[in-house]
């Protein structure tokens, strides 16, 4: 486990993610180890959800499970929030509720 991983709180679920994903909900205010580094939540991060690892620019690739799930629209510092306020999806219309296309036949 990468030092970014420490925490009980978020982990890193690949080692080329620059997000941390939120293993249960913690408040803002919250202290948090990125990297040896202390950083204080601003807002509350909830189960699942994504914080920075690393600095993340407006135009970056957004990695989870070592593959990019979207693209910042805004700036985010290490420990920040990473959500649809500052992150677009680059998932595949296949993974989307909505995707229209041929049925998978059942089993």
């Amino acid at each position: 486990m990468s030092a970014a991983a420490a925490t009980a709180d978020f982990l890193q679920l690949h080692p080329k993610d620059n997000v941390l994903i939120c293993a249960r909900s913690v408040p803002a205010g919250s202290s948090v180890t990125i990297e040896g580094q202390a950083y204080t939540l601003e807002v509350a991060i909830e189960l699942g959800h994504k914080i920075a690892r690393v600095p993340l620019a407006r135009g970056d690739l957004v990695y989870r499970y070592g593959a990019p799930i979207g693209v910042m629209t805004a700036d985010a510092k290490p420990g920040q929030h990473v959500h649809s306020h500052n992150l677009t999806s680059r998932y595949l219309p296949a993974h989307d509720r909505t995707a229209t296309g041929p049925k998978v036949p059942s089993a």
